[in-house]
């Protein structure tokens, strides 16, 4: 389903503002590592916000997930002063771990591994 203009609106404007939070929270390095919104999802009603987040040089991506949630509430309060005036009601936060990169890895590996073998096996590509 194709998002309406209205969800890209208020996507954007939360992942704008979201990103500005983390940075005044700390949640942008977490475990010597870096976290980044990749990107934001809203429901049609405009009553859910999933957050995908990306973690690089994290250790355990699932604890820093972790720690992200436990400060929701202080994310949200956060959230709502910044777009009072914006948004009649503030959505309900969800985080998830974005793992696009980590396939896109593995997809070059693997195409690399194919690349090697056509070579050994003397094939033309």
């Amino acid at each position: 389903m194709q998002e309406s203009k209205r969800q890209k609106q208020v996507a954007a404007l939360l992942n704008e503002e979201m990103n500005g939070i983390f940075q005044k929270l700390g949640l942008n390095m977490i475990d010597g590592g870096m976290v980044s919104i990749s990107g934001v999802m809203i429901t049609p009603d405009l009553l859910e916000a999933r957050f995908y987040l990306s973690f690089f040089q994290v250790n355990d991506a699932g604890a820093a997930l972790h720690k992200i949630e436990e400060r929701h509430h202080e994310i949200k309060k956060e959230l709502a002063a910044a777009v009072r005036h914006q948004l009649r009601n503030i959505p309900v936060l969800k985080f998830y771990a974005d793992d696009t990169l980590d396939h896109v890895f593995k997809m070059e590996e693997l195409f690399k591994k194919i690349e090697e073998e056509r070579k050994q096996n003397g094939r033309p590509e």
